[in-house]
């Protein structure tokens, strides 16, 4: 069976570079935010991996990335993911920080994958990252399900396999460190990733150059999304570092480990 295979990821800042809350008129944002290097959201990146997985398995598949970001960094991140896998890209021009709304980033991915011309839910599988590395809200990809009418979600996926008969077989994380076993008679569904357990695949420049042949156009005619939202931040700051020191000489370790564990429970 052939998939039709959505991709929902956005950017993050380089996690090497040093990140500083300000407050604009639009409200919270990161100091020079647009000059920071960026890259495609690793958790998103587990998706696409997956997803060029699956669709190599199974002859006719397809792979849609749905990306919302501003249009310029997007080209930028572009240029390096395109080299990894074909994929056709649907970009939306809009804000892509850790201060967005996830529900009207929802809606504007839900309403992008709606659009798409000739889009089968009997083949559809809509993919994403669990979490991201700009925002922890976790409930992206289950909102997105739900405007697009497709009850069968599954979150915090590692694998996914496809039996003899056709039915999607789903492993997802649980409490302590254990995995549940799910079987999907078939599709439409969404699934949000961990970490599954694919690498990241090598650079092909032939493959960058035709991606980007067709990604070209599209970043240029992509729609702009401005997200709604009734979020209002009182304060952003960066964490508040606390660092207790004591030196002590001929203390004994159990002695030691008892302080700590006080200093723990207090």
């Amino acid at each position: 069976m052939a998939y039709q295979i959505i991709v929902c990821g956005g950017l993050a800042p380089d996690p090497l570079q040093t990140l500083e809350p300000v407050a604009t008129p639009a409200g919270p944002a990161l100091k020079n935010e647009m000059m920071l290097p960026a890259v495609f959201d690793p958790w998103a990146s587990h998706a696409l991996y997956e997803a060029a997985h699956l669709a190599r398995q199974h002859a006719g598949s397809t792979i849609k990335v749905v990306s919302l970001a501003p249009k310029a960094k997007l080209q930028q991140v572009m240029m390096t993911v395109a080299q990894k896998l074909p994929f056709e890209l649907v970009p939306l021009d809009g804000p892509g920080g850790g201060f967005t709304d996830a529900a009207s980033v929802a809606s504007a991915l839900a309403g992008a994958i709606a659009a798409i011309p000739g889009l089968d839910k009997s083949q559809l599988l809509v993919f994403g990252g669990w979490e991201s590395a700009t925002r922890g809200a976790g409930v992206v990809m289950q909102m997105v399900g739900e405007k697009l009418g497709i009850t069968e979600q599954f979150l915090a996926v590692d694998e996914l396999k496809v039996d003899a008969g056709g039915a999607l077989v789903i492993k997802e994380r649980v409490e302590g460190g254990r995995h549940q076993v799910s079987r999907c008679a078939a599709p439409p569904a969404v699934l949000a990733w961990a970490t599954g357990n694919l690498p990241e695949p090598a650079n092909h420049p032939q493959t960058g150059m035709a991606n980007m042949r067709a990604m070209m156009p599209a970043l240029q005619k992509a729609k702009a999304a401005s997200l709604a939202s009734a979020i209002t931040y009182a304060e952003v700051a960066l964490p508040a570092v606390t660092r207790q020191t004591r030196i002590v000489k001929d203390v004994p370790a159990a002695e030691i480990a008892r302080e700590i564990a006080e200093w723990i429970k207090q």
